[in-house]
């Protein structure tokens, strides 16, 4: 399961105390802010891509969304979310519990520059009933990112 790997990852590096788990789903951005009494922008949503043959996990604000033309810029390839069921074999975390920590090995981590303007966000945590509250510097390291992206705008 992966909530376990989740677990797993962060008992390794001494901060299981932050993973938090839920009795209700916080599979989307809304039930995830709602379980955690916070606001939907500082849920750390992680969406998955395939960019030709490799596998892209890009971690962005709660409230924003793919600018396409942003993304093509960066990429060089349209915008192509992973399907439902190919979430879980190629990520290692099931749709709502998506990511980027105890991941398959070969997937590319990407931060988006809409989380910038916090200091503390929560991302899920392996499954559709968690998460983990970290610090932006935490969030970058533990990720595992290879850097800070701007592909995305705010939700109309």
């Amino acid at each position: 399961m992966s909530i376990e790997k989740g677990k797993a990852y962060f008992a390794s590096v001494g901060m299981l105390d932050r993973v938090k788990e839920f009795t209700v789903s916080s599979a989307t951005v809304a039930l995830a802010a709602q379980a955690l009494g916070c606001e939907e922008c500082r849920i750390a949503k992680t969406l998955s891509f395939h960019v030709g043959e490799r596998v892209v996990l890009i971690v962005c604000a709660g409230d924003v969304k793919i600018d396409n033309a942003k993304y093509k810029a960066f990429f060089g390839a349209k915008a192509k979310m992973l399907a439902a069921d190919e979430v879980e074999p190629l990520i290692g975390h099931g749709i709502g519990g998506v990511c980027p920590f105890g991941i398959n090995d070969g997937v590319d981590v990407y931060l988006d520059e809409s989380l910038k303007r916090f200091e503390i966000v929560y991302p899920a945590c392996g499954s559709a009933s968690s998460a983990v509250e970290l610090k932006l510097d935490e969030l970058e390291t533990h990720s595992k990112s290879l850097g800070w992206i701007d592909v995305c705008k705010p939700m109309a």
